[in-house]
Order: C-alpha cells, then structure tokens, then sequence
C-alpha cells in the first residue's frame, strides 16, 4: 500500500541570504529550513526533499525586492515545480517577511516601502539591516495569484 503523504504549503524567501524555506500545514509552520549558499545550489535540494514528505497544494513566495538573481532563480525553479505537480503559485512583496523594514539593494542603496509605494533610496539603508522571518501561520490572503517577480532595477 503506497505511504500517504500529509498535504502541505510551501512558503520560500529567496530574495537574500539566507534562504528560508517553510512547509505548513492547516496554515501552521511545521517545519522550516534555512540555507546559506545560493538559492540555485539550495532550493533544488530543499524541493526534493519536501516533494517526497509532503503532497504539496501550493507554493508561496516572497517575489521582490531582493538581490535580482537570487528572485529569478526562485521564481523560476518554484514556477516550474508548480508546473510539474499542477499546483498554483501565489506571491507577496518581501516587506510581508521582514516588518516592513529597509531591504539592501545594490551598492549604498536601499529597497523602502512607504505608503504602498517601493522605492530605492541611495545613501544607505536606515535603521536596523532586513532580517526576514518565516511567519508562524500562512496567511494566503496576503498573497496574489500575480505571482511574476517583482524586479525594481537602479537606473543606470
């Protein structure tokens, strides 16, 4: 008889080091992971193993801003996991995960949000540097259907 595997969610914040990966169940965390090394070499080693203790129904994913490559890499291994099992994809902008605080862009700039608006300013990041956290409960109406990442580039 073949083993049943619990249903669960998957929630990844990939946009900075480190990568931060939770599997929930009935919207509660139950089991988080936390990788140092980049989100190419990490995610595909965390998916494989949450694919075979998990029959996942949907993936989560903080979308932006965020280091640019480490957002492609996410989205794009996520989207296509969700392609593979049929499952849907849902996003949420990065502040969700880190209290709203600045998030470090390129160089002596920094990532805010103010009023629903995000923005770079340069001159460096006040306050404390963006620690991103893995929320306790999934709270999927803050999430969108509008998955694509969200990429806010510096002119050049």
């Amino acid at each position: 008889m073949p083993k049943v595997l619990p249903e669960a969610e998957l929630l990844v914040i990939g946009v900075t080091s480190p990568l931060l990966v939770g599997v929930y169940i009935d919207g509660s965390l139950v089991r988080s992971y936390e990788k140092d090394e980049k989100a190419s070499k990490a995610l595909p080693e965390v998916f494989h193993d949450v694919r075979y203790r998990y029959d996942l129904k949907a993936i989560y994913y903080a979308k932006g801003p965020g280091s640019f490559m480490a957002i492609k890499v996410t989205y794009v291994m996520a989207k296509t996991f969700c392609i593979a099992l049929n499952i849907p994809l849902f996003g949420a902008d990065a502040f969700l995960f880190n209290g709203n605080r600045p998030i470090k862009a390129i160089g002596q700039s920094c990532f805010v949000k103010k009023g629903g608006k995000i923005t770079i300013e340069r001159g460096g990041c006040p306050g404390e540097p963006a620690i991103f956290e893995l929320p306790q409960r999934l709270v999927r109406k803050k999430f969108s259907t509008r998955s694509e990442p969200l990429y806010i580039l510096p002119a050049v």
